[in-house]
């Protein structure tokens, strides 16, 4: 059974009532004397004639204020301190042991075993009244904090409840972000594109992807929306819409070409479009790189706009690695921004990768990032293996080098392998 606790209370009219206070003496008189002095002052009394009779009533009753004298037949006022302060407790209990011992020695061992505060006998009523002031004190704090501790409990009660309900939803957030991505791995008719999607949290703001401007074209690119969480993931949700290749009406880069004929607008004008959108459509403080690759099938060449994107890398069947690109400004920054057109080629055998900066920006425990030289030497170290492999070796070489598989940004690529007509 439960201690019974007796906890100062109180009135409606916001007069604190003093706490009841347990006394234990062997001499009648002694208890006597205390009770009428302690109920003078407001304090309810309960009397104990031994240790034994005390800890008796302490085993049912949580009394938090016990006067008790020191020298007592049977279990002394020290033993009884001793084993009232291991006692389950619900609070507090603010023990006074009365004595004519004065050694610092006996003091000391007093307080040793759980004494608070210290009488001497006869007990001078207004030195007892300021003893039983300090215990309040003492008291009124540990009920404060006991209080305060409760709200606090409460209140990480609810803050985990609700961090569970958004937990859950950013599981389902993530399964749909990875769903914007369905296909890892997609074959054309002289090349395929691997794909590398990794958000650092349960939602990233990257986004890498492609689709099909018409039987001889495709468009690959890769997007990483600055910031992280759900309102990056948001905006990659809109960027994935508007580069999708399965509603071309709804594709921003995109147009109706004659004869019903797909064609789409250069990379320039595609980067220009997004950036109108950002600056002067869309209502919010973001932006995003992206670099934007469209590609011919059958010749291998390749019309690109980098707007401040980490430098796309051609991969040369022949040796090397070339980067492509001198930077170009992100899209949402500036209004009336124009981006460049970058050309070049890809010959049988080159793979072109375009990747996020959580790659390039990777850092190692020692807060030094990977750079692109460091990703030039792991593709080189991997060349051999086919894309989807690479990619893969990719992040197994990425985390030795951070010591860790949890990376600060978001990790992301998209590698397009050109084979050529046959």
């Amino acid at each position: 059974m439960g201690l019974l606790p007796i906890k100062r209370q109180d009135r409606p009219d916001g007069v604190s009532v003093p706490r009841p206070v347990l006394i234990v003496d062997d001499s009648k008189a002694q208890r006597k004397i205390l009770s009428m002095q302690l109920t003078r002052w407001g304090y309810p009394t309960v009397e104990a004639a031994s240790g034994e009779e005390a800890l008796a009533l302490c085993q049912t009753t949580d009394f938090q204020i016990v006067l008790s004298d020191w020298m007592m037949p049977g279990m002394t006022g020290l033993e009884f301190c001793k084993a009232f302060r291991g006692l389950p407790r619900e609070g507090y209990g603010y023990f006074i042991l009365l004595t004519s011992k004065s050694e610092k020695t006996e003091i000391a061992d007093g307080l040793e075993n759980g004494a608070d505060d210290f009488l001497t006998k006869p007990v001078s009523s207004d030195e007892l009244r300021a003893r039983l002031r300090a215990g309040e004190r003492i008291l009124g704090m540990q009920d404060e904090l006991v209080e305060k501790n409760r709200l606090i409990g409460s209140t990480l009660g609810e803050l985990q409840k609700l961090y569970d309900s958004l937990d859950r939803d950013l599981i389902e957030a993530r399964k749909l972000q990875q769903a914007l991505v369905r296909d890892r791995q997609l074959e054309f008719a002289t090349g395929s594109a691997s794909v590398l999607l990794r958000p650092s949290g349960h939602v990233g703001g990257d986004l890498v992807g492609t689709f099909q401007i018409n039987p001889t074209t495709i468009a690959i690119y890769s997007v990483d929306v600055a910031g992280h969480g759900i309102a990056s993931a948001m905006m990659t949700a809109r960027l994935a819409a508007l580069l999708s290749g399965g509603s071309p009406d709804q594709n921003i880069a995109m147009s109706a070409g004659a004869y019903g004929r797909s064609e789409a607008w250069p990379p320039e004008m595609v980067a220009h479009r997004l950036n109108r959108m950002m600056t002067e459509g869309f209502v919010v403080d973001q932006y995003f790189t992206m670099a934007y690759a469209e590609i011919d099938l059958f010749t291998g060449q390749v019309r690109m706009v980098q707007a401040g994107h980490p430098h796309p890398l051609v991969m040369r069947a022949a040796g090397g690695v070339d980067k492509i690109g001198a930077g170009g400004m992100p899209i949402g920054l500036i209004e009336g921004c124009s981006y460049n057109r970058i050309t070049f080629s890809l010959s049988r055998g080159d793979r072109l990768f375009l990747m996020s900066d959580g790659i390039t920006e990777c850092p190692n425990p020692q807060g030094e990032e990977l750079g692109v030289d460091g990703l030039i030497a792991f593709l080189n170290k991997s060349k051999g293996l086919k894309s989807s492999a690479l990619l893969e070796a990719l992040m197994w070489d990425l985390a030795d080098f951070a010591g860790q598989t949890d990376f600060p940004d978001d990790v992301s690529g998209i590698l397009f392998d050109y084979r050529g007509p046959t």
